[in-house]
């Protein structure tokens, strides 16, 4: 039996996030330049919406380039902007064949011009498609979004449009860029690094994380499977004992 099979269909997360990592290592190890493994990660992207799509997961968050990413060697960073535009350009036509809605969060008023325009022309042009949601988190971090629902409520409450005793966990859920969208039942973060580095730390409260020593350019459909048959075997409690599921 293909691990696609041993899956059970009636318990697959809504909702999988994903740390695309690895792709300078995997790179070097072919002897090229990091940007090398950024455009072979694309790849990747398309066989983990195949597997999704597959299974019936609904949204798929990937971490495409962090706040803290600005702060890598200059060319690399305009290398990967530029890999951005040229991807999300060429790749409408596949989403709209597999059916695939695409989403973005993070901070786009500081990505370039171009980057920020194939990036509205993508979400305009996939917004009706009704399959998997491909949520693209592009200059993000968890502690900005955070720092800037924490301005948003302060702001209401300056304005004694909303009293403190109000804030509740809800509200602030409510006030986050994912506020459309289900928190992820399953993270994934590959290259073996085992950290969150800033990514989605309020709704990866319950989340189960699965961490694996492929490269991302690696990754494909049998690597997303694997990650679901374990987050399969382990018992979800959310605070209660085992009595009581």
């Amino acid at each position: 039996m293909n691990l696609q099979d041993q899956i059970d269909l009636t318990n697959v997360p809504k909702h999988i996030a994903i740390i695309m990592d690895g792709n300078g290592r995997w790179a070097k190890k072919q002897g090229q330049e990091r940007l090398y493994g950024h455009s072979f990660g694309v790849d990747s992207v398309r066989a983990s919406l195949t597997a999704c799509k597959n299974i019936g997961v609904k949204y798929a968050t990937m971490y495409a380039f962090s706040t803290e990413n600005w702060n890598r060697p200059a060319d690399e960073v305009e290398g990967l902007m530029s890999l951005l535009v040229f991807t999300i350009a060429n790749e409408v036509d596949e989403l709209n064949a597999q059916n695939v809605r695409l989403l973005s969060i993070g901070d786009t008023d500081g990505l370039p011009e171009d980057c920020r325009n194939e990036l509205q022309n993508a979400i305009e042009s996939t917004k009706n498609n009704t399959g998997v949601n491909l949520v693209i988190a592009l200059n993000y971090s968890s502690r900005w979004e955070i720092a800037e629902a924490v301005k948003t409520l302060a702001s209401r409450v300056k304005e004694e449009t909303l009293d403190v005793s109000s804030i509740t966990p809800e509200l602030i859920t409510s006030t986050l860029s994912t506020k459309d969208i289900p928190d992820p039942e399953l993270l994934i973060r590959t290259s073996g690094e085992n950290r969150l580095s800033n990514f989605l730390l309020w709704q990866a409260a319950y989340s189960e994380f699965y961490f694996t020593p492929v490269l991302w350019p690696d990754f494909r459909e049998d690597d997303l499977y694997k990650a679901v048959l374990e987050y399969q075997s382990r018992e979800r409690r959310f605070g209660m004992v085992s009595e009581q599921l």
